[in-house]
């Protein structure tokens, strides 16, 4: 059973964190909430103590013989803030300890995940934008707020991400261990999900993309300490905690917000399925049947090669991975994809409708340009992720040596 620190903010997306706390327990962990005096205005101690099956206490003056401002750092195996405030994420930079949290997040050794929530002003202040820096600098995890409703009428960055969102994270943190973030500081673009190319008013042309696997490729990136941008075609899935979300309907439009994004970018992952061919004019009213019951025909021409663009433009440093979704001939289709994009990696798999599509796991083989070759079996998609991120980084790491 894994011990686990939920560290509980004063703000008003405290209540969100007992779903949090809800996860975790149901996932057998075995879960410790520190809140601050300001979150118990919130949520109550009760409700802690209830959720949990454990005591809660806010000061260091609580079971002062148990010494619990170092035992229950040194005990935590994850530490999870959540939400984290802009006083308590300055406190956390600062090593200022004036409560049993920020005693805690002192003497803790395990990874640490911050999910802030706050006004977008405050997330925006240059004082909270150093304090998150000193942070991530020293190796702590802290998830890029969500866009969405804030206190009163309010809207903008700084809502707390799902707590579904923020538990993947944590889990895969935690899967991760003592390992390095090794993809801090770092800007990673991810593509995810189908492109749709309008007929008429009501019909598309696209393909059975689900954007599975480049959601999961977000959510291992996030939890490798990377800043995430991810660029997502007309995907049903909750929004990954942690990521700049960016949403696009066509081909064109996925070019568009990939090439601006790619211009920042330390990597770029192309694991959406963009359409190759759209309609040469969309008809401006629902498309009728004949009277003989004959479709018309309809002239489609090609869209842009969006990795081939972007591997033409890359940037020394910048590490490039493409997807070849193939049906025959996976891998000599692949390899010749891997030298026309110039891309420095290519993820294969085999697909059709009942394979890969809309799954939870997904068996590839990665081909680098520089002649790395490796098959996995059939494994979860953010196993796969991770593999996929373990080859990026080698490569990043062998651009800087």
């Amino acid at each position: 059973m894994t011990e686990i620190v939920l560290g509980v903010g004063g703000g008003i997306a405290a209540y969100k964190a007992c779903e949090l706390l809800r996860l975790f327990t149901e996932s057998g962990h075995g879960v410790r909430v520190v809140p601050t005096a300001s979150a118990l205005k919130f949520v109550g101690e009760p409700t802690w103590s209830a959720l949990s099956g454990r005591p809660v206490a806010t000061e260091v003056w609580h079971d002062v013989h148990e010494v619990p401002h170092v035992r229950i750092g040194r005990a935590a195996e994850l530490v999870v803030v959540a939400p984290a405030t802009a006083d308590l994420l300055a406190k956390a930079a600062h090593g200022i300890a004036d409560d049993l949290l920020t005693n805690t997040l002192l003497t803790a050794t395990c990874p640490v995940v911050y999910a802030p929530a706050m006004h977008t002003e405050m997330w925006e202040n240059p004082a909270t934008r150093a304090n998150v820096a000193i942070l991530r600098e020293r190796g702590a995890i802290v998830i890029e707020p969500a866009v969405g409703r804030l206190t009163g009428a309010d809207t903008g960055k700084g809502r707390l991400p799902d707590p579904a969102s923020i538990f993947e994270v944590a889990v895969r943190v935690h899967r991760r261990g003592g390992l390095d973030r090794d993809l801090a500081g770092r800007h990673v673009v991810v593509t995810a999900g189908g492109t749709r190319e309008p007929l008429d008013p009501v019909r598309f042309l696209g393909n059975r993309s689900s954007g599975k696997q480049g959601y999961a490729l977000a959510r291992v990136a996030v939890a490798r300490g990377a800043r995430v941008t991810l660029v997502s075609a007309n995907v049903g899935l909750p929004d990954p905690a942690g990521v700049d979300l960016v949403r696009v309907g066509t081909t064109e439009e996925l070019r568009e917000a990939t090439v601006r994004a790619a211009g920042s970018a330390d990597v770029v992952v192309m694991a959406a399925a963009p359409a190759d061919f759209r309609p040469a004019s969309i008809a401006e009213q629902k498309i009728k049947k004949t009277d003989d019951g004959t479709p018309g025909p309809i002239a489609l021409v090609t869209n842009p090669d969006i990795a081939a663009e972007l591997g033409a433009a890359k940037r020394p440093g910048q590490v490039l991975v493409a997807f070849a979704a193939e049906t025959h001939d996976a891998l000599e289709n692949a390899r010749g994809k891997l030298a026309r994009k110039r891309a420095d990696l290519i993820v294969v798999n085999e697909v059709g409708a009942a394979r890969v599509f809309g799954q939870d796991s997904n068996t590839v083989t990665l081909l680098g340009a520089d002649g790395f070759t490796a098959t996995h079996g059939e494994l979860p998609k953010d196993d796969v992720a991770d593999m996929i991120f373990d080859q990026v980084v080698s490569r990043l790491e062998a651009q800087v040596g």
